[in-house]
């Protein structure tokens, strides 16, 4: 902001508790910043948000919540950033419904860097979250961040990969930027707001109600160039943010999945709704026209392992009765098996009684 009178007219405005959203951005279509709001006549207030709108706009939030908001800006590495200032990014500017401010701890300046949202369910498969945190790392690697929603899962290991990267990665909050949910992620958002971003456009204190994460999936999407589904169920609210991604008019993609798995179907139903199918992170980035160097590999390239059960599951989840028709061995030797398997970390137990080989193993 360019005045301490400019920043107390938005956290006013912003935090005005009677103003509907829809008010605000009537005002600011109208008068465009706050203070100029504030100083119109009554007359002129009433034509644009009327009668009752001139008595919310009246309505002063409470002192201490400017001040915790005041306190909070003031602490380093923390940013308002406001619509209109150079900090605010051109992509969220484009999109219906843009925040009016936005709280940042960390690199403002991933708001406005090339990127792509990472997205899928919290109750991810092992291979799901493999998949998701090699994707981001090679995304990060190109240059792009990589932006989530810091929920368990697909999420978390999206920002982990994208942290590894040179494109690092931000995390977009369905609280306020000072209450970290889950709170099993604390010590990942910590390490966002040092090396990557964590971005919320609801006001301090807010909790994790269920009506603010819908809301902030069209920020997630809207600072991306695209957005990537890795796993998703038919109701999914990673779904949500695809079809947000298409109202804005970005790419979106899906990486496929067995028929077998439930996790598959939302990815499945996007690919048919005209989602680009993906096997590697280069398809996304030759779509995005994003240099690269090429190392494409497919997501269920499974070369021999020299384990015989192992090379009977390839990629695809099987049942611990296929296996044993596939090898011919006994259901309690193979039953036997796959616990160490697990144990090593080469196979992972999945929903409905079927087990998958992981990528690699």
């Amino acid at each position: 902001m360019d005045t301490p009178f400019d920043l107390l007219a938005w956290l006013r405005f912003t935090l005005a508790p009677r103003l509907t959203a829809g008010q605000r951005h009537d005002l600011l279509k109208a008068f465009e910043t706050p203070d100029q709001a504030f100083s119109a006549s009554r007359t002129e207030i009433i034509r644009v948000i009327g009668e009752d709108g001139m008595q919310a706009l009246a309505f002063d939030p409470d002192e201490r919540v400017i001040d915790a908001a005041l306190q909070w800006i003031a602490e380093p590495n923390h940013h308002f950033v406001v619509r209109g200032s150079p900090a605010y990014p051109e992509r969220l500017s484009e999109i219906p419904d843009p925040p009016l401010a936005l709280y940042v701890q960390g690199r403002f300046e991933l708001l406005g860097a090339p990127s792509l949202a990472i997205v899928g369910s919290r109750n991810a498969t092992t291979q799901g979250m493999r998949d998701a945190e090699a994707f981001a790392q090679a995304i990060s690697d190109a240059g792009l961040a990589v932006v989530s929603g810091l929920a368990l899962g697909i999420d978390a290991a999206a920002h982990r990969g994208g942290l590894r990267g040179q494109g690092s990665s931000l995390a977009v909050m369905g609280t306020g930027a000072d209450r970290i949910y889950p709170p099993r992620n604390r010590e990942l958002a910590h390490e966002l707001a040092s090396s990557g971003a964590l971005v919320s456009e609801f006001p301090l204190g807010t909790p994790p109600r269920p009506g603010n994460f819908p809301s902030r999936n069209r920020l997630i999407s809207g600072l991306a160039l695209g957005v990537l589904v890795v796993e998703a169920a038919m109701e999914s609210g990673s779904l949500i943010t695809a079809r947000r991604a298409v109202a804005q008019g970005r790419d979106v993609f899906a990486i496929p999945g067995s028929i077998h798995t439930p996790l598959s179907k939302g990815c499945h139903q996007l690919i048919k709704d005209g989602a680009k199918l993906v096997e590697c992170a280069e398809d996304i980035l030759d779509e995005l026209r994003v240099p690269h160097a090429d190392s494409r590999r497919t997501r269920d390239s499974h070369g021999e392992s020299g384990d015989q059960l192992l090379d009977a599951m390839g990629g695809t989840p099987m049942s611990l009765d296929d296996i044993a028709r596939r090898t011919g061995q006994a259901a309690s030797a193979i039953a036997a098996r796959l616990t160490h398997l697990q144990i090593e970390g080469r196979i992972a137990a999945i929903a409905g009684g079927f087990y998958q080989r992981l990528h690699d193993a």
